[in-house]
């Protein structure tokens, strides 16, 4: 289904979702570069007992990319807005590595029933001397005009506007956010999660008021999405 979404600054914005299902309502918010078929299954699964709301965020998969580079706040504030049109209220919320930073922003300013979080991007990565240099080398060789590519994949693939939220993003460390967090909370890790390594898991688990960790042993940033039906179990017990 899409929606023509009209913002509160009059803006308006195709959006993407499926909306299935009856019951408490479950949110289902994808990770960056991807789109509502990563998190399919799981809204296959639980249709039968939840009104499952499954979204291409903005400026992904079929949705519109948002008028200006939002920041995290911008798509939490979306987020409420297209709830309420729909007439939902305390979610619960699985979300994957980008939509998780977006899932903790809203846990933290809206009500939420349970937060089930895999491969949690939000907390920022200390830099090191090797980050630094080449960022001086990038300033340096644009200063003489040289072409020059700097940045993740992520980066270089994305349009100007989403480059901008990308980089807002990651520079937004959300560990300020943890312990406004009251809702009962899932986090699911890859043990070797590169993208968001499984210290960051561990950190959210100690400082959040109420969150469980469980690992999933010998898998990657995407281990919810290898593992579907012992993610499914997880989460079966989880809600």
């Amino acid at each position: 289904m899409h929606y023509n979404f009209t913002l509160k600054n009059a803006k308006t914005l195709r959006v993407h979702y499926t909306r299935e299902g009856k019951g408490a309502p479950l949110v289902l918010l994808h990770g960056w570069g991807q789109n509502l078929s990563m998190m399919r299954f799981i809204s296959d699964h639980f249709k039968s007992r939840f009104e499952v709301v499954n979204i291409d965020l903005p400026g992904f998969g079929e949705s519109e990319e948002p008028p200006v580079s939002w920041d995290i706040q911008a798509y939490a504030q979306f987020l409420r807005q297209l709830l309420e049109l729909f007439h939902l209220s305390n979610p619960s919320i699985v979300a994957h590595s980008f939509g998780a930073r977006i899932a903790l922003y809203y846990a933290s300013m809206y009500p939420v029933s349970k937060l089930c979080l895999t491969g949690a991007a939000g907390i920022k990565k200390p830099r090191n001397i090797a980050y630094y240099g080449k960022v001086y080398l990038y300033k340096f060789l644009k200063h003489f005009k040289k072409q020059v590519s700097m940045g993740s994949s992520d980066f270089q693939n994305a349009s100007d506007t989403m480059r901008g939220v990308l980089v807002k993003s990651v520079e937004e460390d959300l560990r300020v956010l943890l312990k406004q967090i009251s809702c009962e909370t899932l986090l699911v890790w890859g043990e070797n999660d590169e993208a968001t390594p499984l210290w960051m898991g561990e950190v959210m688990e100690k400082e959040m008021m109420n969150a469980t960790l469980i690992v999933l042993e010998h898998d990657d940033h995407f281990a919810y999405f290898h593992q579907p039906q012992r993610f499914i179990a997880i989460l079966e017990y989880f809600l």
